[in-house]
């Protein structure tokens, strides 16, 4: 830049990791409080919550939110946003900069991470069940209901869950250091783009490089999305109009890039996935979904973070899954077929295909959800602390009070959570003949179901809302007045998904803020407001998106599917439910107590035992899914057995990277993909 170097060029950046002495073994969570405000905090220093942040990051959330729905629909899963937001705004932004030759100010690496906030907030917090619950719902009534009613659900069901990670926040990120893969990517991320210094450029470098390899894999594989909606693909009439008013044949273009891409996948391409050989399969001549290898760089690297204990016990417990539990159970199945009253553990397509985790998320559930409460059980000292806004006994000290000062205090979770309650409860009466009570509890059970994701994404960095919304959805399958009605188990389990996701979002911000230095306060803030910007657009865009049922159908929805279908089941009876998940429930739920118990009674024994969330989600995601983050972990142990000093210096970096990489490429093309959907019409 030509510009001079003005005062926020030069203010200090995060602190890099390796020129903060490590925490002693045993710290005691003042302790560790302490050590971040020393070492980490930068929130008194470096701008951060500022109109230009919010904007931008609302903006961009406000995009990301419609391509997200669109993902859910044809996809059945949505991207993350953090990353795709931090490195869209700092090129968007300096490229502003260059236009206005300097007299904008760069934005500050904290101003980026509040950005990066409200994206996350509007493009994934907000609507996250808009086209799963609803979708269902719309299914079986054939009609939209009232924009008023979905803007108020997934307004209200959004600030559920960033108010309800609020006393979350200092029990996984402060005190118990939970990962959050990406959250510790998008900080990597930023820091290798405010970069200054010998070796946090040689780290920035090798981030990049890893950038660009991971978008490069992500393009070969989803570039085939864009190059299907393309296919069949004509211009608008509008459209049409408007390129010939302008002189400019953009729907030629348009229309030409699908053969190009046609042409480009015929030689250049990496599959989805790759299946098993027949003779792997445990079940031969059936074939299993899911056991495949998947060759995505975002898992490998995410299991390159993670570490070896969780994606090892992912790979453990999906083995035993697919190569054990599930052709003992399809033996019984083929043994019992047409036996009265007999209810097959699973369910054999037209094709011969089996999917093994539509019958083991009941069990993988029961251990993420038993081992979750348990660890929140074992430290409830710990937990208290969070909600005592860092008061003390003895005499207060300057650093207690200045800790008081950034972060969020109980007093906010309270005033935020008696209107959200309030409001959802009435939506749910009003919309959907909730009663009361049953809504009520549907906020409540947001709670279990929020400390649950928030776990796994900091384990895993998975959140598990699908399989999360079945656990409300088997409980309002038994509740007197809710027993039979396919609404009320639809829209209850909508409430406490939604939520879920919302909080495991932003906690994984949260991590990124925690590790840069940010005010937390100030990034809850963003959080929050992110998540209006996200109701101004999603809402919206559903009713654009899925005029009708006969649009929805056209998408083919897997998750809107798989909601119905389970809604269907158990509004029939939980008797429906075959014996054999039941049994997967009660054993799931005796392993999610012993494994926490164990590590707290035997500390010395914890390296060696399976981690209980990495076995949950092992029986909640395929086969593939858990091969890729093996894949990543062992890589990292074998590196570090060969250069342990390389292995620490550049493992994060260029994990962070593959995860970047591929991430902002997917959600580029999903929103690619969104825009032509948009720009056109089927023929």
């Amino acid at each position: 830049m030509s510009d001079s170097p003005n005062r926020e060029e030069v203010q200090p950046a995060a602190p890099r990791p390796e020129t903060i002495p490590p925490l002693p073994p045993e710290a005691t969570p003042e302790e560790k409080d302490l050590h971040w405000y020393t070492h980490y905090y930068q929130g008194d220093k470096v701008k951060q919550l500022t109109l230009r942040a919010v904007l931008m990051g609302g903006i961009l959330g406000m995009f990301m939110s419609v391509s997200n729905l669109y993902t859910t629909l044809k996809l059945g899963w949505a991207f993350g946003v953090a990353i795709t937001a931090c490195v869209l705004s700092f090129v968007i932004w300096n490229a502003l900069r260059a236009l206005s030759r300097g007299r904008l100010t760069p934005m500050t690496i904290l101003e980026n991470n509040c950005m990066q906030s409200t994206a996350s907030a509007a493009g994934y917090s907000t609507g996250g069940t808009i086209g799963t619950a609803f979708g269902a719902l719309l299914l079986i009534e054939g009609q939209h209901r009232p924009y008023v009613v979905v803007a108020s659900f997934a307004l209200l069901t959004a600030a559920l869950g960033v108010f309800l990670a609020i006393p979350m926040k200092r029990q996984m990120i402060n005190y118990e250091q939970l990962k959050f893969p990406s959250g510790i990517a998008a900080a990597e991320t930023l820091r290798s783009l405010y970069s200054h210094g010998q070796q946090a450029l040689r780290k920035a470098y090798s981030l990049i490089y890893a950038l660009a390899f991971g978008g490069l894999v992500g393009f070969l594989r989803s570039y085939y999305n864009l190059m299907d909606q393309l296919k069949d693909w004509q211009p608008s009439e509008k459209l049409a109009a408007f390129s010939q008013r302008l002189h400019v044949p953009l729907d030629q273009w348009l229309a030409a890039l699908g053969p190009a891409l046609q042409r480009l996948h015929q030689w250049l391409h990496i599959p989805e996935q790759i299946a098993l050989r027949a003779g792997w399969s445990p079940v031969h001549p059936y074939q299993l979904s899911g056991l495949a290898f998947e060759p995505s760089v975002l898992l490998i690297g995410a299991g390159m973070i993670v570490g070896l204990r969780v994606s090892l016990s992912m790979l453990l417990g999906s083995v035993l899954l697919y190569f054990l539990v599930t052709p003992y159970l399809l033996t019984l199945d083929l043994a019992r077929a047409g036996a009265p009253g007999f209810v097959p553990s699973f369910t054999i397509n037209a094709q011969g295909m089996i999917n093994p985790t539509r019958w083991a998320l009941w069990g993988g559930t029961a251990i993420m959800v038993f081992s979750s409460l348990t660890a929140v059980a074992l430290q409830w000292r710990t937990l208290a602390r969070a909600f005592q806004v860092f008061k003390r006994r003895g005499q207060p000290t300057a650093t207690s009070d200045r800790l008081a000062a950034i972060e969020v205090p109980a007093t906010w979770l309270v005033a935020g959570l008696i209107p959200i309650t309030v409001g959802l409860v009435v939506v749910q009466f009003l919309a959907f003949h909730i009663n009361l009570w049953l809504g009520l509890l549907a906020v409540v059970m947001s709670f279990v179901v929020s400390l649950v994701c928030c776990r796994a994404t900091g384990e895993t960095d998975t959140t598990p809302i699908g399989a999360m919304g079945k656990v409300t959805q088997l409980l309002y399958a038994v509740l007197p007045g809710a027993k039979g009605n396919i609404v009320i188990n639809l829209m209850s389990a909508g409430t406490t998904a939604a939520a879920g996701g919302s909080s495991a979002d932003l906690l994984t911000d949260l991590k990124s803020g925690y590790l840069l230095g940010a005010n937390p306060r100030k990034q809850f803030l963003a959080q929050f407001i992110g998540i209006f910007f996200g109701t101004l657009a999603v809402v919206p865009a559903w009713f654009a998106m899925v005029p009708d049922k006969a649009t929805l159908e056209k998408f083919n929805p897997p998750a809107t599917y798989m909601w119905k279908a389970v809604a269907d089941l158990l509004t029939q009876g939980v008797h429906m439910l075959p014996k054999t998940a039941i049994v997967a429930i009660v054993i799931g739920a005796l392993l999610g107590v012993l494994l926490p118990l164990l590590e707290k009674l035997a500390p010395k024994l914890r390296p060696w035992l399976p981690s209980a969330m990495g076995l949950g989600l092992a029986w909640v995601i395929p086969f593939q899914n858990c091969l890729s983050f093996a894949i990543g972990a062992v890589l990292v142990w074998v590196w570090t057995q060969w250069r342990a000093r390389s292995a620490e210096e550049y493992n994060v970096p260029i994990a962070s990277g593959l995860v970047a990489g591929e991430s902002l490429v997917a959600a580029l093309i999903a929103i690619a993909c969104t825009l032509v959907g948009f720009l056109g019409m089927a023929k």
